[in-house]
């Protein structure tokens, strides 16, 4: 038999793009996450935090629910090294920051608008991605 499991990942998928499509059309901007959580850490976004808000609580939400409908436990291959993982999140953070964007400002919705920048930011930390993995296995065994 074959395993379906993809197909999660593929549904997922499919419902990133589409909110990131709706939210261009509704409002004329960018779904990029890294964004629209700076824009209210550092004020910027104060004029529209109740959108910024109800957008990154839907973030948090939208699996919790899928996970309470579909009956799924949340299956992960994250490790269990909370150090690991908090550096990691400080990583991103930084990443997103020195980038300008993260993976759904420039790898969904800036691929899917041709966008060089984006093009050349979602390989670049991709690549960088690859080679942390392979680092921390192969010389830390940390994942």
């Amino acid at each position: 038999m074959i395993e379906l499991d993809w197909i999660w990942g593929l549904i997922g998928g499919l419902i990133i793009g589409c909110g990131g499509a709706v939210y261009l059309l509704a409002n004329g901007r960018i779904m990029g996450a890294s964004g629209i959580i700076g824009g209210l850490v550092d004020g910027s976004g104060r004029s529209a935090w109740v959108e910024r808000a109800s957008f990154l609580a839907a973030l948090v939400l939208a699996p919790a629910v899928l996970i309470l409908v579909s009956g799924r436990p949340a299956e992960t291959n994250l490790t269990g090294n909370w150090a690991l993982i908090v550096v990691a999140g400080l990583l991103v953070g930084v990443g997103t920051r020195i980038g300008n964007g993260c993976t759904s400002g420039h790898g969904v919705c800036g691929i899917s608008r041709l966008s060089p920048r984006g093009i050349v930011a979602t390989l670049i930390y991709i690549f960088a991605g690859a080679v942390m993995v392979v680092a921390l296995r192969g010389f830390m065994g940390g994942i």
